[in-house]
């Protein structure tokens, strides 16, 4: 009879590899990499800065714009800067509770973000279809509501995967085949039946996720319809015009992460490297397109910006010459 032995623990440590497959690659990869990640965070921030400073903008739609924009920075700066630390220091362990950590914030800003979505696509739904009862519906105590249900719901959908992942006994390696840690790919490792971790972490937030999607196509489904109504030509025009930008980020959020999810889950054929290339490309290239895409397509936002700059620049002026 043969038996086999199993050392079981519990690592105080993962190693990271990074994209396997193209280690020789890391420092090039890490260079654009590096440049959109300064983009996402100095695009969003400057988002933040200008909703924030400008009066006119004071209204739900951009409030839930500045979360959108935190949300971005959170992702981003969970996974980019240890993919860089990996990339140019091959520093590759990470602590087991920090990888649990970046588990918990990767998804809950994944799941935070579509709720995010899904309250700009109400605002824009009752601005237009029900634009005389916008300022009683939306108001600030309600748009506060929401802020913290989307907060709360995305807490209590993802803290479970803390428990989950806390549980699990290792024996076989530590070693993960990525540049950030992410659920089912820490539960795979493991030496115990993970059905359950497969389960929560790859069903739940993904329905609730698809639910999202239902609603928002529900809400644009019924914009459009209000918008062809409209007699004027013009009128038409703006109502499209100030949707157009949110489109773009729904379309940008929610193609790639369904594409990578599905590359995942059944693109079996696709090498392993590409898998993680597009995971690391879909938490830094959303968040540094969406303020540039806000910045084009939004007047008040391009407005701002401007008041803001030439404020800086007066301001650095009347510095010099003081």
């Amino acid at each position: 009879m043969t038996h086999t032995n199993f050392t079981i623990f519990h690592p105080s440590v993962f190693v990271l590899l990074g994209i396997p497959g193209l280690e020789a690659y890391h420092v090039w990869l890490s260079i654009p990499f590096c440049l959109m990640y300064i983009t996402a965070v100095l695009g969003n921030s400057i988002l933040i800065a200008v909703i924030i400073t400008e009066c006119n903008l004071h209204e739900p739609m951009y409030f839930f714009l500045s979360m959108l924009a935190i949300t971005d920075i959170l992702l981003s700066t969970t996974t980019v800067p240890k993919a860089l630390a990996i990339f140019w220091l091959h520093a590759h362990d990470i602590a087991f509770d920090a990888c649990v950590t970046q588990v918990f914030f990767v998804h809950m800003m994944f799941v935070g973000e579509s709720a995010i979505l899904l309250a700009m696509a109400f605002d824009r739904f009752v601005a237009i279809c029900i634009p005389l009862h916008y300022k009683t519906m939306l108001t600030w105590p309600v748009v506060g509501r929401i802020a913290v249900a989307i907060v709360t719901r995305s807490f209590c959908i993802i803290f479970p995967v803390i428990f989950l992942l806390n549980r699990l006994p290792f024996c076989w390696t530590n070693v993960i085949p990525h540049s950030y840690c992410e659920h089912i790919g820490v539960a795979r490792l493991a030496c115990a039946d993970i059905t359950i971790n497969i389960w929560y972490g790859f069903s739940v937030p993904i329905v609730m996720v698809i639910l999202d999607v239902i609603l928002i196509a529900v809400s644009y489904s019924l914009i459009l319809r209000a918008v062809f109504r409209l007699p004027s030509q013009d009128a038409r025009h703006k109502a499209l015009s100030t949707c157009g930008s949110h489109l773009c980020v729904i379309l940008m959020f929610y193609v790639p992460s369904f594409f990578t999810l599905l590359t995942h889950r059944f693109g079996h054929n696709i090498p392993r490297h590409v898998h993680i290339l597009l995971a690391n490309l879909y938490v830094v290239v959303p968040p540094m397109l969406n303020p540039i895409v806000y910045g084009v397509k939004t007047k008040q936002i391009q407005d701002g910006v401007v008041h803001r700059f030439f404020g800086i620049m007066a301001w650095c002026s009347a510095s010099s010459l003081g």
